[in-house]
Protein backbone atom coordinates (compact mmCIF):
# COMPACT_ATOMS: atom_id res chain seq x y z
CA UNK A 1 0.00 0.00 0.00
CA UNK A 2 1.36 3.42 -0.96
CA UNK A 3 2.15 6.06 1.65
CA UNK A 4 1.24 8.91 -0.76
CA UNK A 5 -1.69 10.94 0.40
CA UNK A 6 -4.72 10.84 -1.84
CA UNK A 7 -5.74 14.37 -2.74
CA UNK A 8 -9.25 15.26 -3.60
CA UNK A 9 -9.98 16.83 -6.99
CA UNK A 10 -10.20 20.62 -6.97
CA UNK A 11 -13.63 22.02 -6.46
CA UNK A 12 -15.43 23.95 -9.20
CA UNK A 13 -14.98 27.20 -7.26
CA UNK A 14 -11.22 26.72 -6.92
CA UNK A 15 -10.88 25.86 -10.61
CA UNK A 16 -12.85 28.97 -11.60
CA UNK A 17 -10.63 31.15 -9.43
CA UNK A 18 -7.54 29.69 -11.08
CA UNK A 19 -8.94 30.31 -14.55
CA UNK A 20 -9.89 33.86 -13.67
CA UNK A 21 -6.43 34.55 -12.31
CA UNK A 22 -4.65 32.83 -15.18
CA UNK A 23 -3.92 36.18 -16.72
CA UNK A 24 -1.68 36.91 -13.71
CA UNK A 25 0.11 33.55 -13.60
CA UNK A 26 3.55 32.72 -14.93
CA UNK A 27 6.29 35.14 -15.91
CA UNK A 28 3.97 37.26 -17.99
CA UNK A 29 1.35 37.26 -15.25
CA UNK A 30 3.89 38.53 -12.73
CA UNK A 31 4.92 41.20 -15.21
CA UNK A 32 1.28 42.23 -15.74
CA UNK A 33 0.71 42.35 -11.98
CA UNK A 34 3.76 44.52 -11.41
CA UNK A 35 2.86 46.80 -14.31
CA UNK A 36 -0.71 47.20 -13.06
CA UNK A 37 0.47 47.97 -9.54
CA UNK A 38 3.00 50.49 -10.86
CA UNK A 39 0.38 52.26 -12.99
CA UNK A 40 -2.02 52.36 -10.05
CA UNK A 41 0.61 54.14 -7.98
CA UNK A 42 1.47 56.45 -10.87
CA UNK A 43 -2.13 57.20 -11.86
CA UNK A 44 -2.48 60.33 -9.62
CA UNK A 45 0.71 61.79 -11.08
CA UNK A 46 -0.37 60.86 -14.63
CA UNK A 47 -3.75 62.55 -14.11
CA UNK A 48 -2.17 65.70 -12.67
CA UNK A 49 0.45 65.90 -15.44
CA UNK A 50 -2.21 65.30 -18.06
CA UNK A 51 -4.58 67.97 -16.72
CA UNK A 52 -2.04 70.65 -15.85
CA UNK A 53 0.82 69.83 -18.21
CA UNK A 54 -0.27 68.03 -21.36
CA UNK A 55 -3.78 69.42 -21.79
CA UNK A 56 -2.70 73.12 -21.59
CA UNK A 57 -0.13 72.40 -24.30
CA UNK A 58 -2.75 70.74 -26.51
CA UNK A 59 -5.17 73.60 -25.82
CA UNK A 60 -2.48 76.15 -26.75
CA UNK A 61 -1.83 74.29 -30.01
CA UNK A 62 -5.58 74.31 -30.70
CA UNK A 63 -5.97 77.99 -29.80
CA UNK A 64 -3.05 78.92 -32.07
CA UNK A 65 -5.11 77.72 -35.05
CA UNK A 66 -7.96 80.13 -34.25
CA UNK A 67 -8.28 83.81 -35.09
CA UNK A 68 -10.27 86.60 -33.52
CA UNK A 69 -9.76 89.62 -31.32
CA UNK A 70 -10.85 89.39 -27.68
CA UNK A 71 -12.56 86.08 -28.46
CA UNK A 72 -11.70 82.82 -26.76
CA UNK A 73 -13.07 80.72 -29.62
CA UNK A 74 -12.44 82.66 -32.81
CA UNK A 75 -12.70 81.35 -36.35
CA UNK A 76 -10.47 78.59 -37.79
CA UNK A 77 -7.28 80.09 -39.16
CA UNK A 78 -4.90 77.17 -39.70
CA UNK A 79 -1.33 78.42 -39.73
CA UNK A 80 -2.40 82.03 -40.14
CA UNK A 81 -1.22 83.14 -36.71
CA UNK A 82 2.20 81.62 -37.29
CA UNK A 83 2.44 83.30 -40.70
CA UNK A 84 1.64 86.67 -39.10
CA UNK A 85 4.52 86.16 -36.70
CA UNK A 86 7.16 84.66 -39.01
CA UNK A 87 5.78 85.06 -42.53
CA UNK A 88 6.83 82.17 -44.84
CA UNK A 89 9.26 80.88 -42.23
CA UNK A 90 6.19 79.36 -40.57
CA UNK A 91 5.78 76.97 -43.50
CA UNK A 92 9.46 76.05 -43.31
CA UNK A 93 9.09 75.36 -39.60
CA UNK A 94 5.99 73.22 -40.19
CA UNK A 95 7.71 71.06 -42.82
CA UNK A 96 10.78 70.61 -40.62
CA UNK A 97 8.55 69.66 -37.70
CA UNK A 98 7.02 66.97 -39.91
CA UNK A 99 10.52 65.77 -40.83
CA UNK A 100 11.35 65.71 -37.12
CA UNK A 101 8.35 63.47 -36.45
CA UNK A 102 9.44 61.16 -39.28
CA UNK A 103 12.97 61.00 -37.83
CA UNK A 104 11.53 59.98 -34.46
CA UNK A 105 9.48 57.25 -36.16
CA UNK A 106 12.53 55.95 -38.05
CA UNK A 107 14.62 55.90 -34.86
CA UNK A 108 11.92 53.91 -33.07
CA UNK A 109 11.90 51.36 -35.89
CA UNK A 110 15.72 51.14 -35.88
CA UNK A 111 15.78 50.50 -32.12
CA UNK A 112 13.07 47.86 -32.56
CA UNK A 113 14.96 46.10 -35.36
CA UNK A 114 18.31 46.15 -33.56
CA UNK A 115 16.76 44.61 -30.43
CA UNK A 116 14.78 41.98 -32.37
CA UNK A 117 17.84 40.92 -34.37
CA UNK A 118 19.93 40.59 -31.23
CA UNK A 119 17.22 38.47 -29.57
CA UNK A 120 16.23 36.65 -32.81
CA UNK A 121 12.56 37.57 -32.41
CA UNK A 122 9.84 38.70 -34.79
CA UNK A 123 8.59 42.13 -33.68
CA UNK A 124 6.11 42.69 -36.52
CA UNK A 125 3.37 40.58 -34.98
CA UNK A 126 2.91 43.46 -32.54
CA UNK A 127 2.24 45.90 -35.39
CA UNK A 128 -1.55 45.48 -35.20
CA UNK A 129 -1.94 46.47 -31.51
CA UNK A 130 0.64 49.21 -32.00
CA UNK A 131 -1.15 50.64 -35.04
CA UNK A 132 -4.53 50.45 -33.29
CA UNK A 133 -3.11 52.20 -30.23
CA UNK A 134 -1.60 54.95 -32.37
CA UNK A 135 -4.86 55.36 -34.28
CA UNK A 136 -6.76 55.62 -31.00
CA UNK A 137 -4.42 58.32 -29.68
CA UNK A 138 -4.64 60.24 -32.97
CA UNK A 139 -8.45 60.05 -32.92
CA UNK A 140 -8.60 61.30 -29.33
CA UNK A 141 -6.31 64.18 -30.28
CA UNK A 142 -8.60 64.95 -33.21
CA UNK A 143 -11.54 64.76 -30.82
CA UNK A 144 -10.01 67.51 -28.67
CA UNK A 145 -9.67 69.80 -31.69
CA UNK A 146 -13.21 68.96 -32.85
CA UNK A 147 -15.01 69.21 -29.51
CA UNK A 148 -13.19 72.28 -28.21
CA UNK A 149 -15.00 74.96 -30.31
CA UNK A 150 -18.44 73.84 -29.22
CA UNK A 151 -17.33 73.52 -25.62
CA UNK A 152 -15.86 77.02 -25.53
CA UNK A 153 -18.95 78.53 -27.18
CA UNK A 154 -21.11 77.43 -24.25
CA UNK A 155 -19.83 80.35 -22.18
CA UNK A 156 -20.89 82.82 -24.88
CA UNK A 157 -24.32 81.19 -25.24
CA UNK A 158 -24.99 81.48 -21.49
CA UNK A 159 -24.38 85.22 -21.40
CA UNK A 160 -27.52 87.11 -20.30
CA UNK A 161 -29.18 84.24 -18.43
CA UNK A 162 -29.67 83.95 -14.70
CA UNK A 163 -27.77 81.41 -12.59
CA UNK A 164 -30.75 79.03 -12.49
CA UNK A 165 -31.29 79.28 -16.23
CA UNK A 166 -27.58 78.62 -16.82
CA UNK A 167 -27.73 75.45 -14.75
CA UNK A 168 -30.69 74.24 -16.81
CA UNK A 169 -29.26 75.21 -20.19
CA UNK A 170 -25.69 74.03 -19.61
CA UNK A 171 -26.37 70.32 -20.05
CA UNK A 172 -28.34 70.99 -23.24
CA UNK A 173 -25.59 73.12 -24.76
CA UNK A 174 -23.02 70.51 -23.73
CA UNK A 175 -25.01 67.76 -25.42
CA UNK A 176 -25.37 69.93 -28.51
CA UNK A 177 -21.61 70.49 -28.67
CA UNK A 178 -21.04 66.77 -28.14
CA UNK A 179 -23.22 65.68 -31.07
CA UNK A 180 -23.33 68.63 -33.51
CA UNK A 181 -19.75 68.52 -34.77
CA UNK A 182 -19.35 64.74 -34.82
CA UNK A 183 -17.05 64.88 -31.78
CA UNK A 184 -18.88 62.01 -30.09
CA UNK A 185 -18.32 59.69 -33.05
CA UNK A 186 -14.61 60.50 -33.15
CA UNK A 187 -14.34 59.92 -29.39
CA UNK A 188 -16.08 56.54 -29.60
CA UNK A 189 -13.88 55.45 -32.49
CA UNK A 190 -10.79 56.50 -30.55
CA UNK A 191 -11.83 54.57 -27.45
CA UNK A 192 -12.77 51.56 -29.61
CA UNK A 193 -9.33 51.61 -31.26
CA UNK A 194 -7.60 51.68 -27.85
CA UNK A 195 -9.78 48.81 -26.58
CA UNK A 196 -9.07 46.75 -29.71
CA UNK A 197 -5.38 47.51 -29.24
CA UNK A 198 -5.48 46.09 -25.71
CA UNK A 199 -7.48 43.03 -26.79
CA UNK A 200 -5.20 42.17 -29.72
CA UNK A 201 -2.15 42.71 -27.52
CA UNK A 202 -3.52 40.24 -24.95
CA UNK A 203 -4.49 37.65 -27.58
CA UNK A 204 -1.07 37.85 -29.22
CA UNK A 205 0.56 37.38 -25.83
CA UNK A 206 -1.53 34.28 -25.16
CA UNK A 207 -0.68 32.73 -28.54
CA UNK A 208 2.99 33.64 -28.98
CA UNK A 209 6.24 32.35 -27.46
CA UNK A 210 7.10 33.84 -24.05
CA UNK A 211 9.04 37.10 -24.25
CA UNK A 212 9.74 39.97 -21.89
CA UNK A 213 9.97 42.44 -24.78
CA UNK A 214 6.41 42.33 -26.12
CA UNK A 215 5.49 45.63 -24.47
CA UNK A 216 8.76 47.12 -25.74
CA UNK A 217 7.95 46.18 -29.34
CA UNK A 218 4.36 47.37 -29.03
CA UNK A 219 5.42 50.69 -27.52
CA UNK A 220 8.01 51.32 -30.25
CA UNK A 221 5.51 50.52 -33.02
CA UNK A 222 2.82 52.67 -31.39
CA UNK A 223 5.19 55.63 -31.19
CA UNK A 224 6.40 55.14 -34.77
CA UNK A 225 2.88 54.96 -36.22
CA UNK A 226 1.63 57.89 -34.11
CA UNK A 227 4.57 60.09 -35.17
CA UNK A 228 3.96 59.11 -38.80
CA UNK A 229 0.30 60.13 -38.47
CA UNK A 230 1.32 63.50 -37.00
CA UNK A 231 3.84 64.04 -39.80
CA UNK A 232 1.32 63.26 -42.55
CA UNK A 233 -1.31 65.50 -40.93
CA UNK A 234 1.14 68.39 -40.56
CA UNK A 235 2.37 68.04 -44.17
CA UNK A 236 -1.22 67.95 -45.44
CA UNK A 237 -2.18 71.02 -43.38
CA UNK A 238 0.88 72.99 -44.49
CA UNK A 239 0.44 72.09 -48.15
CA UNK A 240 -3.24 73.05 -48.01
CA UNK A 241 -2.37 76.39 -46.39
CA UNK A 242 0.22 77.15 -49.08
CA UNK A 243 -2.19 76.29 -51.88
CA UNK A 244 -4.85 78.51 -50.30
CA UNK A 245 -2.34 81.38 -50.02
CA UNK A 246 -1.42 81.02 -53.70
CA UNK A 247 -5.10 80.94 -54.71
CA UNK A 248 -5.83 84.07 -52.68
CA UNK A 249 -2.81 85.86 -54.16
CA UNK A 250 -3.89 84.86 -57.68
CA UNK A 251 -7.32 86.38 -57.15
CA UNK A 252 -5.72 89.59 -55.88
CA UNK A 253 -3.28 89.70 -58.82
CA UNK A 254 -0.23 89.30 -56.58
CA UNK A 255 2.74 86.96 -56.80
CA UNK A 256 4.16 84.85 -53.98
CA UNK A 257 7.50 83.10 -53.53
CA UNK A 258 6.56 80.67 -50.77
CA UNK A 259 7.95 77.52 -52.37
CA UNK A 260 11.13 79.27 -53.47
CA UNK A 261 11.76 80.54 -49.94
CA UNK A 262 10.95 77.14 -48.42
CA UNK A 263 13.43 75.38 -50.73
CA UNK A 264 16.13 78.03 -50.30
CA UNK A 265 15.96 78.24 -46.49
CA UNK A 266 15.71 74.47 -46.13
CA UNK A 267 18.73 74.05 -48.42
CA UNK A 268 20.69 76.45 -46.24
CA UNK A 269 19.89 74.49 -43.09
CA UNK A 270 20.69 71.19 -44.84
CA UNK A 271 24.09 72.54 -45.90
CA UNK A 272 24.82 73.60 -42.32
CA UNK A 273 23.80 70.15 -41.09
CA UNK A 274 26.03 68.48 -43.69
CA UNK A 275 28.92 70.74 -42.69
CA UNK A 276 28.54 69.62 -39.07
CA UNK A 277 28.33 65.92 -40.05
CA UNK A 278 31.40 66.17 -42.30
CA UNK A 279 33.33 67.96 -39.55
CA UNK A 280 32.46 65.18 -37.09
CA UNK A 281 33.48 62.52 -39.60
CA UNK A 282 36.82 64.22 -40.14
CA UNK A 283 37.79 63.66 -36.50
CA UNK A 284 38.05 59.88 -37.11
CA UNK A 285 40.18 60.07 -40.28
CA UNK A 286 43.93 60.28 -40.87
CA UNK A 287 45.64 63.63 -41.39
CA UNK A 288 45.20 63.90 -45.18
CA UNK A 289 41.53 62.89 -45.20
CA UNK A 290 40.93 64.98 -42.12
CA UNK A 291 42.24 68.11 -43.82
CA UNK A 292 40.20 67.45 -46.96
CA UNK A 293 36.98 66.76 -45.05
CA UNK A 294 37.38 69.81 -42.86
CA UNK A 295 38.02 71.93 -45.93
CA UNK A 296 34.81 70.50 -47.43
CA UNK A 297 32.94 71.23 -44.17
CA UNK A 298 34.19 74.83 -44.28
CA UNK A 299 32.93 75.21 -47.87
CA UNK A 300 29.51 73.75 -46.94
CA UNK A 301 29.36 76.05 -43.92
CA UNK A 302 30.12 79.16 -45.98
CA UNK A 303 27.66 78.23 -48.74
CA UNK A 304 24.92 77.37 -46.27
CA UNK A 305 25.51 80.55 -44.31
CA UNK A 306 25.46 82.63 -47.49
CA UNK A 307 22.16 81.04 -48.58
CA UNK A 308 20.54 81.74 -45.22
CA UNK A 309 21.91 85.28 -44.97
CA UNK A 310 20.57 86.07 -48.44
CA UNK A 311 17.06 84.80 -47.71
CA UNK A 312 16.33 84.84 -43.98
CA UNK A 313 16.43 88.65 -43.50
CA UNK A 314 13.85 89.05 -46.27
CA UNK A 315 11.47 86.60 -44.58
CA UNK A 316 12.08 88.02 -41.11
CA UNK A 317 11.38 91.55 -42.34
CA UNK A 318 7.90 90.44 -43.44
CA UNK A 319 7.06 88.99 -40.03
CA UNK A 320 6.09 90.63 -36.75
CA UNK A 321 8.81 93.11 -35.85
CA UNK A 322 7.94 93.05 -32.14
CA UNK A 323 8.30 89.28 -32.03
CA UNK A 324 11.70 89.20 -33.72
CA UNK A 325 12.98 92.06 -31.55
CA UNK A 326 11.72 90.20 -28.48
CA UNK A 327 13.49 87.02 -29.57
CA UNK A 328 16.70 88.97 -30.19
CA UNK A 329 16.37 90.57 -26.74
CA UNK A 330 15.93 87.11 -25.22
CA UNK A 331 19.12 85.90 -26.90
CA UNK A 332 20.95 88.96 -25.55
CA UNK A 333 19.64 88.13 -22.09
CA UNK A 334 20.70 84.47 -22.33
CA UNK A 335 24.20 85.32 -23.56
CA UNK A 336 24.62 88.05 -20.96
CA UNK A 337 23.48 86.11 -17.91
CA UNK A 338 24.22 82.41 -18.31
CA UNK A 339 28.03 82.42 -18.91
CA UNK A 340 28.55 84.98 -16.14
CA UNK A 341 26.41 83.00 -13.70
CA UNK A 342 28.31 79.79 -14.41
CA UNK A 343 31.73 81.44 -14.27
CA UNK A 344 31.09 83.37 -11.05
CA UNK A 345 29.36 80.37 -9.48
CA UNK A 346 32.36 78.15 -10.20
CA UNK A 347 34.90 80.70 -8.91
CA UNK A 348 32.94 81.45 -5.74
CA UNK A 349 32.31 77.76 -5.06
CA UNK A 350 36.03 77.02 -5.44
CA UNK A 351 36.90 79.81 -3.01
CA UNK A 352 34.22 78.80 -0.51
CA UNK A 353 35.41 75.19 -0.61
CA UNK A 354 38.76 76.21 0.80
CA UNK A 355 39.48 76.18 4.52
CA UNK A 356 38.53 79.76 5.35
CA UNK A 357 36.90 81.25 8.41
CA UNK A 358 33.12 81.76 8.45
CA UNK A 359 32.70 79.98 5.14
CA UNK A 360 29.24 78.82 6.26
CA UNK A 361 28.21 82.44 6.65
CA UNK A 362 29.58 83.32 3.22
CA UNK A 363 27.72 80.41 1.65
CA UNK A 364 24.47 81.66 3.18
CA UNK A 365 25.15 85.22 1.98
CA UNK A 366 25.79 84.13 -1.61
CA UNK A 367 22.68 81.91 -1.64
CA UNK A 368 20.49 84.61 -0.08
CA UNK A 369 19.68 86.41 -3.39
CA UNK A 370 18.20 83.23 -4.83
CA UNK A 371 15.71 82.75 -1.99
CA UNK A 372 14.84 86.46 -1.88
CA UNK A 373 11.36 87.10 -3.37
CA UNK A 374 12.02 87.92 -7.02
CA UNK A 375 9.44 90.69 -7.37
CA UNK A 376 10.57 92.48 -4.20
CA UNK A 377 14.23 92.26 -5.19
CA UNK A 378 13.41 93.55 -8.67
CA UNK A 379 11.56 96.48 -7.16
CA UNK A 380 14.64 97.35 -5.09
CA UNK A 381 16.83 97.16 -8.22
CA UNK A 382 14.36 99.44 -9.99
CA UNK A 383 14.95 102.06 -7.32
CA UNK A 384 18.73 101.58 -7.32
CA UNK A 385 19.01 101.87 -11.12
CA UNK A 386 16.52 104.66 -11.56
CA UNK A 387 17.20 107.00 -14.45
CA UNK A 388 16.64 109.99 -12.18
CA UNK A 389 19.85 112.07 -11.82
CA UNK A 390 19.44 111.82 -8.04
CA UNK A 391 19.06 108.04 -8.13
CA UNK A 392 21.35 105.77 -6.17
CA UNK A 393 23.60 104.61 -9.02
CA UNK A 394 23.68 108.04 -10.66
CA UNK A 395 24.66 109.62 -7.33
CA UNK A 396 27.49 107.09 -7.09
CA UNK A 397 28.60 107.87 -10.65
CA UNK A 398 28.51 111.61 -9.94
CA UNK A 399 30.72 111.10 -6.89
CA UNK A 400 33.25 109.37 -9.16
CA UNK A 401 33.13 112.17 -11.73
CA UNK A 402 30.95 110.45 -14.38
CA UNK A 403 27.82 111.68 -16.08
CA UNK A 404 24.48 110.21 -14.92
CA UNK A 405 22.95 107.47 -17.07
CA UNK A 406 19.40 106.62 -17.98
CA UNK A 407 19.74 103.02 -16.74
CA UNK A 408 16.24 101.48 -16.88
CA UNK A 409 15.02 104.40 -18.98
CA UNK A 410 17.81 104.08 -21.58
CA UNK A 411 16.78 102.47 -24.86
CA UNK A 412 20.11 102.90 -26.68
CA UNK A 413 22.47 99.95 -26.87
CA UNK A 414 25.54 99.80 -24.67
CA UNK A 415 27.85 99.63 -27.69
CA UNK A 416 26.15 102.70 -29.08
CA UNK A 417 26.63 104.56 -25.78
CA UNK A 418 30.29 103.58 -25.68
CA UNK A 419 30.69 104.72 -29.28
CA UNK A 420 29.14 108.09 -28.48
CA UNK A 421 31.51 108.52 -25.55
CA UNK A 422 34.46 107.73 -27.87
CA UNK A 423 33.05 109.74 -30.81
CA UNK A 424 32.61 106.55 -32.86
CA UNK A 425 29.52 106.14 -35.02
CA UNK A 426 28.24 102.60 -34.33
CA UNK A 427 25.92 100.99 -36.94
CA UNK A 428 22.46 99.95 -35.81
CA UNK A 429 23.19 96.22 -36.07
CA UNK A 430 26.14 96.58 -33.64
CA UNK A 431 24.27 98.62 -31.01
CA UNK A 432 24.04 95.62 -28.69
CA UNK A 433 21.57 95.22 -25.81
CA UNK A 434 20.08 98.36 -24.36
CA UNK A 435 21.38 99.71 -21.07
CA UNK A 436 17.98 98.91 -19.56
CA UNK A 437 18.41 95.26 -20.53
CA UNK A 438 21.93 95.28 -19.09
CA UNK A 439 20.39 96.20 -15.72
CA UNK A 440 18.12 93.15 -16.04
CA UNK A 441 21.18 91.05 -16.91
CA UNK A 442 22.97 92.33 -13.80
CA UNK A 443 19.94 91.45 -11.71
CA UNK A 444 19.81 87.94 -13.19
CA UNK A 445 23.50 87.38 -12.44
CA UNK A 446 23.05 88.66 -8.89
CA UNK A 447 20.07 86.43 -8.24
CA UNK A 448 21.11 83.10 -9.75
CA UNK A 449 24.86 82.97 -9.11
CA UNK A 450 24.28 81.67 -5.58
CA UNK A 451 22.09 78.88 -6.99
CA UNK A 452 25.01 77.72 -9.14
CA UNK A 453 27.40 78.04 -6.18
CA UNK A 454 25.38 75.47 -4.19
CA UNK A 455 25.52 72.91 -7.00
CA UNK A 456 29.21 73.46 -7.66
CA UNK A 457 29.94 73.05 -3.94
CA UNK A 458 28.09 69.74 -3.98
CA UNK A 459 30.14 68.66 -6.99
CA UNK A 460 33.41 69.69 -5.37
CA UNK A 461 32.50 67.66 -2.30
CA UNK A 462 32.19 64.52 -4.43
CA UNK A 463 35.72 64.80 -5.87
CA UNK A 464 38.14 62.54 -4.04
CA UNK A 465 41.18 64.23 -2.49
CA UNK A 466 43.32 61.38 -3.78
CA UNK A 467 43.27 62.89 -7.26
CA UNK A 468 44.76 66.14 -6.01
CA UNK A 469 47.32 64.35 -3.85
CA UNK A 470 48.47 62.23 -6.79
CA UNK A 471 48.65 65.31 -9.01
CA UNK A 472 50.68 67.17 -6.38
CA UNK A 473 53.13 64.28 -6.16
CA UNK A 474 53.53 64.49 -9.96
CA UNK A 475 54.37 68.18 -9.69
CA UNK A 476 51.05 69.66 -10.86
CA UNK A 477 50.29 73.15 -9.56
CA UNK A 478 46.97 74.59 -8.42
CA UNK A 479 45.99 75.78 -11.88
CA UNK A 480 46.89 72.44 -13.51
CA UNK A 481 44.85 70.60 -10.87
CA UNK A 482 41.90 72.92 -11.39
CA UNK A 483 42.07 72.57 -15.18
CA UNK A 484 42.68 68.82 -15.47
CA UNK A 485 40.87 67.50 -12.38
CA UNK A 486 38.29 69.95 -11.07
CA UNK A 487 36.81 71.12 -14.38
CA UNK A 488 36.42 67.63 -15.95
CA UNK A 489 34.90 66.14 -12.79
CA UNK A 490 32.54 69.11 -12.46
CA UNK A 491 31.39 68.79 -16.10
CA UNK A 492 28.16 66.89 -15.18
CA UNK A 493 27.20 69.74 -12.81
CA UNK A 494 28.12 72.34 -15.43
CA UNK A 495 26.10 70.44 -18.05
CA UNK A 496 23.06 70.29 -15.76
CA UNK A 497 23.24 73.97 -14.82
CA UNK A 498 23.73 74.99 -18.46
CA UNK A 499 20.68 73.08 -19.66
CA UNK A 500 18.44 74.42 -16.90
CA UNK A 501 19.93 77.89 -17.29
CA UNK A 502 19.08 78.00 -21.00
CA UNK A 503 15.51 76.90 -20.31
CA UNK A 504 15.09 79.37 -17.43
CA UNK A 505 16.58 82.40 -19.19
CA UNK A 506 14.55 81.83 -22.36
CA UNK A 507 11.41 81.87 -20.19
CA UNK A 508 12.47 84.90 -18.12
CA UNK A 509 9.43 87.02 -17.32
CA UNK A 510 8.57 88.14 -13.80
CA UNK A 511 11.66 90.13 -12.83
CA UNK A 512 11.96 91.78 -16.26
CA UNK A 513 8.26 92.62 -16.12
CA UNK A 514 8.86 94.48 -12.85
CA UNK A 515 12.05 96.18 -14.08
CA UNK A 516 10.87 97.35 -17.49
CA UNK A 517 9.70 100.90 -18.12
CA UNK A 518 7.97 102.60 -21.04
CA UNK A 519 10.96 104.90 -21.52
CA UNK A 520 13.03 101.85 -22.58
CA UNK A 521 10.81 101.67 -25.71
CA UNK A 522 10.40 97.91 -25.55
CA UNK A 523 14.12 97.13 -25.58
CA UNK A 524 13.66 95.05 -22.40
CA UNK A 525 10.75 93.04 -23.76
CA UNK A 526 11.86 89.43 -24.02
CA UNK A 527 9.86 86.83 -25.95
CA UNK A 528 7.79 85.97 -22.87
CA UNK A 529 6.83 89.63 -22.40
CA UNK A 530 5.86 89.95 -26.07
CA UNK A 531 3.57 86.94 -25.65
CA UNK A 532 2.10 88.41 -22.47
CA UNK A 533 1.40 91.75 -24.14
CA UNK A 534 -0.26 90.03 -27.10
CA UNK A 535 -2.51 88.12 -24.71
CA UNK A 536 -3.19 90.72 -22.00
CA UNK A 537 -2.85 94.10 -23.69
CA UNK A 538 -3.93 93.30 -27.26
CA UNK A 539 -6.30 90.39 -26.32
CA UNK A 540 -5.00 88.43 -29.32
CA UNK A 541 -5.34 85.07 -27.62
CA UNK A 542 -4.77 82.90 -30.68
CA UNK A 543 -1.73 84.90 -31.70
CA UNK A 544 -0.28 84.71 -28.18
CA UNK A 545 -0.80 80.93 -28.21
CA UNK A 546 1.02 80.67 -31.54
CA UNK A 547 3.95 82.71 -30.20
CA UNK A 548 4.02 80.47 -27.13
CA UNK A 549 4.27 77.35 -29.30
CA UNK A 550 7.07 78.96 -31.34
CA UNK A 551 8.95 79.88 -28.16
CA UNK A 552 8.57 76.29 -26.93
CA UNK A 553 10.06 75.02 -30.20
CA UNK A 554 12.93 77.51 -29.88
CA UNK A 555 13.66 76.37 -26.31
CA UNK A 556 13.53 72.69 -27.26
CA UNK A 557 15.77 73.29 -30.28
CA UNK A 558 18.31 75.26 -28.23
CA UNK A 559 18.28 72.60 -25.51
CA UNK A 560 18.70 69.75 -28.02
CA UNK A 561 21.53 71.57 -29.79
CA UNK A 562 23.28 72.28 -26.52
CA UNK A 563 22.78 68.69 -25.43
CA UNK A 564 24.28 67.40 -28.67
CA UNK A 565 27.29 69.73 -28.44
CA UNK A 566 28.02 69.37 -24.72
CA UNK A 567 27.04 65.76 -24.05
CA UNK A 568 30.21 64.29 -25.52
CA UNK A 569 32.32 66.61 -23.37
CA UNK A 570 30.79 65.52 -20.07
CA UNK A 571 33.09 63.34 -17.98
CA UNK A 572 31.40 61.14 -15.39
CA UNK A 573 34.55 59.73 -13.84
Amino acid sequence: MSDRAITSPPSATTQAERNSLGIFSGRRGIKRREAMLAYLFLSPAIIIIGLFGLFPLIFSAYQSTRAGLNNVVGRPDGLGQYVRAMDNLAYVLAFWMAIFFIVIAVRQINELLSTSRAKEENPWRWLLPGALGAAGLALLLWFVFTFMPGLLEIGEKLVGFTAEERNELFSGFLKEAWTATGASTIFYYGVLALVLSGVTYYLLQRNSPPSLRDSFYTGKLTTAVFMSILAVALIYLTYSEIQAAYAEALEAGESLAIWAQIVTISAGFVLLLLAWLVWRTAANQDSNWQTALRFLAAILLMVGGWVLISELPVVIAEGDEDWWIGLRTTIYYVIGTLPAELFLGLILATLLYQEIKAKGLFRMIFFLPYITPAVGAAAVFKVLFSGNPTGTMNTLLASLGFQPLGWLNESNGVNQLIGEALNINMPAWAAGPSLALVVAIIFGIWKFTGYNVVFFLAGLGNISREYYEAASMDGAGRWAQFRHITLPLLSPITYFLTIFGVIGTFKAFNTIFVLRSRAALGTMDTASLVIFDAFNRDTRIGYAAALGIVLLIVILSATALLDRVAKGRVFYG
